[in-house]
């Protein structure tokens, strides 16, 4: 489950907790809590963290999908990751 959907879970919860059982409001609160303990910040120079945010409101994505995208792409460069195959006859949108 990404952050994103995580996320739209909880609000969604949040909007109908009338409806929710405790069970399920369990589990969320303590997916919740697990995803909180597992986020480590990596501390950047304002200058890149202003880029970044600069060209993923760009990109109109997230500043994480964008680290993600970045940080893939130089593992695939310098040779960490293999190399992800396009086929030349599919047709594409223009993102991975």
């Amino acid at each position: 489950m990404t952050r994103i959907s995580f996320a739209e879970e909880l609000e969604s919860a949040a909007e109908r907790i009338a409806d929710v059982s405790r069970a399920d409001l369990q589990i969320i609160l303590r997916r919740a809590a697990l995803m909180l303990r597992n986020v480590a910040g990596v501390p950047l120079e304002p200058p890149t963290e202003d880029a970044l945010n600069s060209i993923a409101a760009e990109m109109k994505i997230g500043r994480s999908d964008l680290i993600q995208i970045v940080l893939r792409e130089w593992l695939e460069t310098n040779a960490y990751l293999p190399v992800r195959h396009i086929d030349e006859e599919s047709e594409t949108d223009g993102s991975a």
